[in-house]
């Protein structure tokens, strides 16, 4: 960009006061302040829209990146898919196969056994809860006892009040 020293500055201010006269000068250099604002303005714009375009063609080629991704993975799921469905279906015929040669016969069947019975687990709740010291509850601020809104109002009320 152009240099402009304190020197320089001086000397043009010098000389738009001769030129221009001191009735002028405030006028002209509000009006070049407004032209010179407006001309930022305009540079920061166009910079804005430049940097907008640039990322847009950046995002395009990632849509681009990510659809050829997601339609690779498609194909390799459908493989998957179909394989899996034929080995089914062999694996199918087979037992039909093996159904059809040896006819399933009810009394050759083993007995089923008994399905076994619900057994409570054994959780010892109170001893676990009742493990822990009545000093460190009282520490860590644990509630023994349920206590009504305000009991426990009475109970932090400060003493000068009761």
């Amino acid at each position: 960009m152009i240099d402009f020293g304190f020197d320089k500055l001086a000397l043009i201010g010098a000389v738009a006061l001769i030129v221009i006269g001191p009735e002028k000068l405030p006028r002209v250099a509000r009006t070049v302040g407004h032209m010179l604002g407006k001309a930022r303005r305009y540079v920061a714009d166009v910079k804005a829209e430049v940097n907008r375009s640039i990322e847009l063609e950046e995002l395009q080629k990632m849509k681009s990146q990510f659809e050829t991704a997601a339609r690779d993975v498609e194909s390799a799921v459908s493989r998957e898919v179909n394989a899996a469905s034929t080995a089914f279906s062999e694996g199918v015929g087979e037992l039909q196969q093996s159904f059809e040669s040896n006819p399933y016969d009810p009394l050759s069947a083993p007995l089923a056994t008994p399905a076994p019975q619900y057994k409570r687990p054994n959780k010892k709740w109170r001893l676990k809860r009742s493990a822990t010291p009545r000093w460190y509850k009282e520490r860590a601020g644990v509630r023994r006892h349920a206590q009504s809104g305000a009991a426990r109002v009475a109970r932090f009320r400060p003493p000068a009040l009761k």
